[in-house]
């Protein structure tokens, strides 16, 4: 009768190929989910409400996130095909898992990036529309009518609303520093801002038209209309006959 030896029933001692060959099909198996990054981004780009509308303007307003994030996603693809092709020893694997440790920090800055950019694009960055303008009712008994709306808006913010009585040019008040309506908007807990306005105005003699103006207040931006500024003021001319 054979006598058993000491670690017959043990698994044989895999050789250093077959080491090195299993932790390069590991390294494989990450590279392989590493190569899914530009969709899982995308994914959450559009969970997070950036519809192709907004990220077409998001990049007409050259915004950086939506660049940085599809480069960033796009070189740990990059990172995660070259770590697929390097072969599977001892130097290969350490090369492997250098190009592997790439890929993933380029994966999550993808998606931080994105969460910024996703959020900057649809926040609409605080700018108030003046819109459904509508003036009714004579001269002396005019009746103004139009919305304001802003996203994006800061918590701490406000947006100022006026309404004034131009001159024929339309550039100039008749009256300095007088407004016949003024109001200063908080956002409310989304950063939304919504106001509809109804107002009765009697027009003095020398003015031509009327102007409403809706600008964020106290960011710094200069009050001129034509002012080229990423948060500058909403202006709406009507010229009365």
């Amino acid at each position: 009768m054979r006598v058993p030896k000491m670690g017959d029933d043990q698994e044989p001692v895999p050789t250093p190929a077959q080491i090195e060959a299993r932790v390069g099909k590991r390294l494989d198996d990450v590279a392989k989910i590493l190569a899914g990054a530009l969709i899982t981004v995308a994914g959450i780009m559009t969970a997070l409400g950036l519809s192709s509308d907004i990220v077409f303007v998001a990049l007409n307003n050259e915004s950086w996130p939506i660049y940085v994030a599809s480069l960033c996603a796009i070189l740990a693809i990059v990172c995660s095909i070259v770590a697929l092709l390097v072969h599977p020893t001892r130097r290969g694997n350490l090369w492997e898992t250098g190009v592997l440790v790439l890929g993933v920090i380029f994966y999550m800055v993808a998606l931080s990036v994105a969460v910024i950019g996703a959020a900057k694009a649809a926040s609409g960055n605080g700018r108030p529309t003046i819109t459904n303008v509508k003036i009714d009712g004579p001269r002396s008994h005019l009746r103004v009518n139009f919305d304001v709306h802003a996203k994006g808006v800061e918590t701490w913010a406000t947006v100022q609303v006026f309404v004034t009585p131009m001159r024929a040019d339309l550039t100039t008040p008749v009256r300095d520093s007088v407004d016949d309506y003024s109001s200063e908007l908080r956002p409310d807990d989304k950063g939304a801002v919504e106001q509809r306005v109804s107002m009765p105005m009697a027009l003095p003699p020398q003015a031509g038209g009327i102007s409403i103006v809706a600008l964020n207040a106290g960011d710094g931006t200069d009050d001129v209309c034509s002012a080229h500024a990423q948060r500058g003021p909403t202006c709406t001319y009507i010229r009365i006959p």
